[in-house]
């Protein structure tokens, strides 16, 4: 992504996406955060459940889909709710 500002709009499953790419903003920052391209099959958690909220603090990178299931069934039991 370039140092400009990119457009970002709103996708139907309510993750902000990048227009001139769509690429999904929660990776994009992701990916800043740790210095590296995010590898196949990585998957970026919202922390706080929010996919609005995309603050670098917020991103949790798993390793896999698994992982991340792991981590939602976790706070299911621990909170009450997916």
């Amino acid at each position: 992504m370039s140092r400009r500002k990119s457009k970002v709009y709103t996708d139907e499953k309510g993750y902000k996406k990048y227009s001139n790419s769509s690429k999904p903003v929660h990776r994009h920052l992701a990916e800043k955060k740790l210095g590296r391209k995010l590898e196949p099959g990585e998957v970026v958690h919202h922390k706080n459940r929010n996919k609005q909220d995309n603050r670098r603090s917020n991103l949790w990178v798993f390793r896999s889909q698994k992982e991340h299931d792991r981590a939602h069934r976790k706070d299911k039991k621990k909170y009450g709710r997916w």
